[in-house]
């Protein structure tokens, strides 16, 4: 907990940071306007992600294939998304970075880790029906 702490809290520094060397370098109202402009193209971008990701996901379980790939993509996604629509351009980086296929892969073998690494650990279980 205390790690999400400090994390937050440097994440918000260095927006804080940005805002400042981005306004001083484009102006305050273009600073403003770049902001939006990056969570509007972010929105249009995630949003055609997540359709496609959500047909993916729908297809692996029709065709009865384990959805494990397109479960992580489209919440990767999601989160992504979610990080568009926060202002700052950390959060457009990272989030810009969660939803273009070639740079979500990066992510992959973080989440393969972080979920088999709870799975052992008993924190995290699979339910089969």
């Amino acid at each position: 907990m205390r790690k999400v702490l400090g994390v937050f809290i440097a994440a918000i520094l260095v927006e804080i940071a940005m805002f400042i060397v981005v306004g001083k370098a484009l102006g305050v109202f273009n600073t403003l306007l770049l902001i939006i402009l990056t969570s509007v193209i972010g929105v249009i971008v995630a949003k055609k992600q997540g359709i496609q990701s959500v047909r993916n996901l729908q297809n692996s379980v029709s065709e009865g294939n384990p959805p494990g790939v397109a479960i992580i993509d489209t919440f990767l996604i999601f989160v992504g998304g979610v990080l568009l629509v926060t202002p700052g351009f950390l959060t457009d980086l990272i989030g810009f970075s969660l939803i273009i296929p070639f740079t979500r892969k990066l992510y992959k073998p973080v989440i393969y880790y972080w979920l088999r690494k709870k799975l052992k650990n008993g924190q995290a279980f699979i339910i089969h029906r």
